[in-house]
């Protein structure tokens, strides 16, 4: 069954992503640790955490579209699931400073001992183990996105109301997260990480590795992404997305259906923001940000929803020119994100990847119908030679 999965998910543009993925993963580090720093084909350590992060943003963009480009879910608040996957990953880096913190208390971290907390609060016990904090990473967005859609998609609340719905949930959080006794740090977050799985964080090792578990995660997440959307739950998922009142006519829970894309969805969001933390180093309540939602939105249409490769596209060379743009004009970059946004609804509303694939369809569309109208002339031409001949 799961080769049969692997198999339909693996059509040809996938395989080479995948392979693209994998290459950078191997290429990446050994040109980083293996290499001079003087030699032409060195790649600094920055660049590395500074791509590992583009490869996280991919990933929860690619997790948008899932629901977005195959649902038609516009979802205005992954980004408190990737911050929820960031919060869980960032306690289990915290904890793992012990008695190096600022304070040396081996158990609380700084900032509790800096508001008198007297004792580790309940929900950070675990958070010791990495195989605990990682499965915090997948279950927390997991749960909450179960939760959320549970109710959301039970009582139909579909387009943009869903869309408010989703944002007015990012926005709570964040104002919760706020708070100092929330016990996540309030405005300042999480930061001055030492370690991750006993290595140092800061290492270019670390780094290196980070950046190829982020490669990995981002080319399992895209097999397995393809291989829903391929099968015959994904068909119905873009009946779903063209027609829900006809497909749920037809007999299908349309509401069961949503929900787990949707969770699916919110675990891989956890999971990029997992790998989002230890390289930049802090997480703090402003991930939660409304806007950060909307700038996904931004990457998955400038990439093409519903392409999947698409999203991935439009996370890396949208970032990679916002790295660019703000070190020259850094007051002007939020107007050129929405003269983007503008200028791509008007003249590629499906994309770079979709208007590429369209055009490449259209030109063999017109080559086969070019090449069958040439065999029938030749056919016409010989059946008028054999009337003449029979004559």
């Amino acid at each position: 069954m799961i080769t049969s999965f692997l198999v339909k998910s693996l059509d040809r543009t996938i395989v080479i992503a995948v392979a693209i993925l994998l290459a950078l993963a191997a290429l990446v580090p050994a040109l980083n640790l293996l290499t001079a720093p003087d030699h032409p084909l060195h790649v600094p350590t920055y660049l590395v955490s500074l791509f590992g992060k583009y490869l996280t943003y991919a990933l929860l963009a690619l997790a948008l579209d899932l629901v977005w480009g195959f649902c038609g879910i516009l979802s205005l608040g992954h980004a408190a699931f990737f911050a929820l996957g960031g919060y869980a990953m960032g306690m289990y880096l915290m904890r793992q400073i012990g008695a190096r913190g600022s304070y040396g208390n081996p158990l609380l971290p700084d900032f509790m001992v800096f508001l008198n907390w007297k004792e580790l609060p309940w929900f950070w016990y675990g958070f010791d183990m990495f195989w605990f904090a990682a499965l915090m990473v997948v279950l927390v967005p997991g749960l909450l996105a179960f939760v959320f859609g549970w109710f959301a998609f039970r009582s139909r609340v579909n387009g943009v109301y869903l869309s408010i719905i989703t944002q007015a949930m990012t926005y709570a959080l964040l104002l919760a997260f706020f708070r100092n006794d929330m016990g996540f740090g309030g405005n300042n977050g999480l930061t001055d990480f030492k370690d991750i799985l006993g290595f140092n964080i800061q290492a270019d090792g670390t780094r290196a590795a980070l950046f190829a578990a982020s490669a990995l995660a981002l080319a399992l997440s895209l097999v397995i992404t393809s291989g829903i959307v391929r099968s015959k739950f994904g068909k119905v998922l873009v009946a779903l997305r063209d027609a829900e009142s006809r497909t749920r006519f037809l007999g299908y829970r349309t509401e069961h259906m949503k929900l787990f894309a949707f969770t699916v969805s919110a675990m891989m969001a956890g999971v990029a923001g997992a790998l989002y933390v230890p390289q930049v180093g802090i997480i703090n309540p402003g991930e939660f940000e409304p806007g950060n939602s909307i700038e996904v939105v931004i990457w998955t249409a400038v990439g093409g929803r519903g392409t999947l490769i698409g999203p991935i596209i439009g996370a890396i060379l949208v970032n990679g020119g916002k790295s660019i743009f703000t070190a020259a004009f850094p007051e002007f970059w939020l107007f050129a994100l929405g003269g983007l946004f503008v200028l791509v609804t008007l003249f590629l509303p499906k994309g770079v990847v979709g208007t590429a694939q369209q055009y490449f369809s259209r030109r063999r569309a017109y080559r086969d119908a070019a090449r069958k109208e040439n065999e029938n002339d030749k056919e016409a031409s010989l059946r008028a030679a054999e009337s003449m001949a029979a004559e």
